[in-house]
């Protein structure tokens, strides 16, 4: 069978000159299984699980799956009235950013601060985004997982026909966030016996001590 292109995701193009098919018949519509020399794996023929490409050293590199070019990602927090707190999202999306390589990363603020969740909205489109993925960054599912957040995302996409938006789920029961309480705690307990500083969450408040 022979494809001059094939459009897997609107954010990602695999040409190619001649793709081998490898699989069984596919009269009933499950995608067929490619040669994997052309730089294109799939984990299953019903479904595509993830894109890989051919890298310079004859390796494959897998694509993330979803962030392209066009994608913005904003981060939402609650907001507070404390400016360190809402400081801390900023430091966050930082972090984030560097690690991801993601292009277009913003904070939001549900309430009591800024930037909203429209103004951040507005930015990512206003630097070229077509989708937006707001990203909630609490720990549970609660009112503003269900109600808040897609409200506000809602009123805040009216302005910008033509672009989509993904609510994401919540931190929820992730497994590596047990590293990350148990890291917490380590550190903590090292400040306590004065091993170590305070953390950048504890730092000049001076609550990190034994009671």
């Amino acid at each position: 069978m022979r494809i001059g292109s094939i459009h897997f995701l609107p954010q990602f193009t695999v040409k190619s000159p001649s793709i081998t098919e490898t699989g069984p018949n596919t009269s009933s519509g499950a995608l067929p299984n490619f040669s994997k020399s052309l730089g294109v794996c799939f984990r299953s023929r019903n479904l595509i699980r993830r894109l890989c490409l051919r890298t310079e050293n004859g390796g494959f590199e897998q694509i993330p799956h979803g962030i392209g070019e066009k994608d913005a990602i904003i981060i939402v927090d609650h907001g507070s009235r404390r400016k360190e707190s809402n400081l801390m999202l900023n430091e966050f999306v930082t972090m984030f950013r560097q690690r991801t390589g993601y292009e277009i990363v913003e904070p939001a603020h549900m309430e009591l601060a800024e930037p909203s969740i429209r103004n951040s909205f507005d930015k990512c489109v206003q630097l070229g985004a077509s989708r937006v993925i707001v990203s909630p960054f609490f720990l549970f599912p609660g009112r503003h997982w269900h109600q808040d957040i897609p409200s506000l995302t809602a009123e805040a996409a009216k302005e910008h026909s033509g672009v989509s938006y993904i609510i994401t789920a919540p931190l929820g029961l992730h497994e590596l966030l047990v590293d990350v309480v148990n890291d917490r705690i380590k550190h903590c307990l090292s400040h306590v016996a004065g091993d170590a500083d305070e953390c950048a969450v504890c730092v000049g408040t001076g609550k990190c001590r034994l009671y």
